[in-house]
């Protein structure tokens, strides 16, 4: 434990005179090549783990809490099990990789504000309806960039996506009203044929009394290489915009292609679950 704390106190010694960490935190599922990174048990029952990693430079430090979680709480049951690690960061084009002892974890760095955690074969992780793999800055940029490009859309006759956000997707939430995460579970209806969007289904918690929201959808490829989902409402005016990073992740930016940045408990991003 004291060599631990020493660890990390030298680590925050140096971050504070060269002023160039970058702060991450996120809650995720536990995939195994985590478990076995953190080596966590595979007995180990656990709900989510959250995370807080700090880069700087050539190392890391990472704050980990994981176990069962406490009803009607964003913590945990008993307070749940922490772990507290730095080691060795290495850079690969937009690949940071994480060492520990002989185990490496994987993040793809989307953009300055956003990392995705990679699974062994270095594909993004993909999470749940309760929490995604997407780690947030937590001094964002707030920015367009992206650094992965995707493949076109190969449609199927339905896509579900499912996945819990905070509240600040634009236009959802009226300011000032009550909010702590939004549910969503959206259907993307397609013509496999043809390879043409037609329509969506959105379920969730803005849209519980209503039996859902239906709209039309368009794929939006950018100059530079971006696929955007951009969901319209019934007067075909648009008010979701998604960006696609493969066929199983979408994360929502604003109307400008700002991808939105989240915090400790939830990511703005939407896994694949049909």
């Amino acid at each position: 434990m004291k060599t631990i704390l020493s660890c990390s106190l030298i680590f925050l010694l140096v971050s504070c005179v060269n002023g160039k960490e970058r702060v991450y935190t996120a809650s995720t599922p536990v995939a195994p090549v985590i478990r076995s990174f953190l080596k966590i048990s595979a007995t180990d029952s656990i709900d989510f783990i959250r995370w807080k990693l700090t880069l700087l430079d050539n190392r890391y430090m990472l704050q980990c809490n994981y176990g069962i979680g406490k009803p009607n709480t964003n913590g945990f049951l008993n307070g749940g099990t922490k772990i507290e690690l730095s080691g060795e960061l290495k850079k690969e084009a937009h690949l940071f990789l994480l060492q520990n002892e002989n185990k490496i974890l994987a993040l793809a760095e989307l953009n300055a504000d956003l990392l995705h955690l990679l699974d062994t074969d270095k594909s993004l992780l993909i999470g749940n309806g309760g929490w995604s793999y997407t780690l947030n800055n937590v001094s964002p940029l707030l920015t367009d960039q992206v650094n992965m490009a995707a493949l076109p859309a190969v449609l199927k006759d339905s896509t579900v996506f499912d996945g819990r956000t905070p509240c600040a997707v634009p236009g959802i939430i009226n300011p000032g009203s009550p909010c702590y995460k939004i549910k969503w579970r959206i259907t993307f209806y397609g013509n496999a044929k043809t390879n043409l969007p037609l329509s969506y289904k959105i379920l969730g918690t803005s849209w519980r009394e209503e039996n859902g929201k239906a709209g039309t959808w368009e794929i939006i490829t950018s100059k530079t290489g971006k696929i955007m989902y951009r969901l319209n409402d019934k007067n075909g005016k648009a008010f979701i915009y998604l960006l696609k990073l493969d066929e199983h992740i979408l994360v929502f930016t604003d109307a400008d292609g700002k991808l939105l940045v989240g915090n400790e408990d939830f990511s703005y991003t939407l896994n694949r679950i049909i």
